[in-house]
């Protein structure tokens, strides 16, 4: 340890120790400790104990102090993005990093307490859906880890904290029943009416597809037809198209939603055949445009569009809101409808709730029991209208 003496402004003599600590874990580089003390005595022990303090801490307190949470933010997330998570995950925690930066983002990262992190979470929970809350604690949560390890802080401002729940109103739950989470059997006879009727090229074998497979929009759209087995009417599900821009060019072939979307899956025959038959007509004038057009991109896909590229969710939802105008369905249906009318399907076929959970690709169990659960209960209704219907002539007798 060096010391020396010096004077202060007002010509005071104080001591002036240094020191070497351990190198900064974060950046690796040099950390000298500098006190000062009115003795020798007091200004080593000053260094000493700020030393102990880093050792067994190993805090830079000096630092965190000095990084604010928005730099914390970015540090974390070029991290996160070199675990290899898809970008459509990543642009959902940038989102969620915009709104904590609303709030925090100029705020050293050591500065951010568990009040103040509680009334973030407070004031934006108004305003947010709670599932986007929820991604916003679990993002912070991970930002405040993150600054954890670089040894930034200490302890993490979010342990503990309470996500609000918004309490539902009676109108608020009468107006989302869970009949609004799929099509009823009319409901979808009225849009595959108007789909064979009203549809454009390509709408009759996606439409029927979704409606009975129960697969995404982006798992649909990202088929190749050696996905597809004619001889064992199967289909393999092993990716799922995301596209951030809408450009057609710009498309990514990513792993599905989740492990257990992995998955091959039984379809109709029907089905397999419209695929057949669309397969003879795609490889007639693929022939055509590959040699036609300069830019052709082979990529195989079963939906693709005269030069090759895959079409993107928009085009299905596009096509949706067209051909809706064409029934008699008021409900606020998107393409993922059919994922839940699937699982109606299948639930009113008496299939098994594990059976239905493997085709879907372990769907939100949630959402899942729920529509199971409503279907299940409204075929006991109707089996005890369907027997009261047979044997009115015993029952009318028993009124006197």
């Amino acid at each position: 340890m060096h010391c020396y003496q010096t004077k202060t402004k007002s010509g005071q003599l104080r001591w002036v120790c240094m020191e070497d600590a351990s190198r900064d874990p974060a950046t690796g580089k040099r950390r000298q400790i500098v006190r000062r003390g009115k003795t020798q005595k007091e200004a080593k022990k000053r260094v000493l104990d700020a030393i102990r303090s880093l050792e067994e801490d190993n805090i830079d307190q000096s630092m965190g102090k000095k990084i604010t949470f928005e730099m914390a933010a970015k540090h974390w997330l070029e991290v996160y993005t070199l675990t290899g998570v898809k970008r459509s995950t990543i642009r959902i925690r940038e989102k969620e990093i915009k709104i904590l930066k609303k709030h925090i983002a100029k705020t050293p990262i050591a500065h951010v307490t568990h009040a103040q992190y509680q009334r973030l979470l407070n004031d934006i929970a108004p305003n947010y859906a709670r599932t986007t809350v929820q991604g916003v604690n679990t993002t912070a949560g991970m930002i405040f880890r993150q600054a954890i390890k670089d040894k930034l802080i200490k302890d993490n401002p979010q342990n503990g904290v309470v996500v609000p729940k918004k309490r539902k109103t009676v109108e608020e739950i009468e107006k989302d029943p869970i009949e609004t989470k799929y099509l009823e059997r009319k409901e979808l006879d009225d849009f595959l009416k108007a789909v064979r009727e009203h549809g454009l090229d390509l709408d009759l074998e996606r439409f029927y597809l979704l409606a009975f497979s129960g697969m995404r929009s982006g798992e649909l759209l990202a088929l190749k037809w050696t996905d597809i087995n004619f001889k064992s009417n199967e289909i393999r599900i092993t990716k799922t198209l995301y596209n951030e821009n809408n450009n057609m060019k710009k498309y990514q072939l990513t792993p599905p939603k989740t492990e257990g979307s992995i998955r091959t899956i039984n379809v109709e025959e029907e089905i397999i055949n419209l695929l057949k038959s669309h397969y003879r007509r795609q490889s007639k004038t693929k022939m055509k445009y590959r040699h036609e057009l300069e830019e052709y991109h082979d990529g195989s896909f079963v939906f693709s569009r005269p030069n090759g590229y895959p079409f993107i969710q928009k085009n299905i939802i596009t096509r949706m809101n067209r051909l809706l105008e064409y029934t008699n369905i008021t409900k606020k249906a998107t393409p993922h409808i059919f994922r839940h009318t699937h699982i109606s399907m299948m639930t009113e076929a008496g299939i098994d709730l594990a059976t239905i959970m493997e085709k879907v690709g372990h769907e939100d169990m949630k959402t899942t029991m729920k529509i199971y659960t409503h279907v299940t209960n409204k075929m006991k209704k109707d089996a005890s209208t369907k027997v009261r219907t047979l044997y009115k002539d015993a029952l009318s007798n028993l009124i006197s």
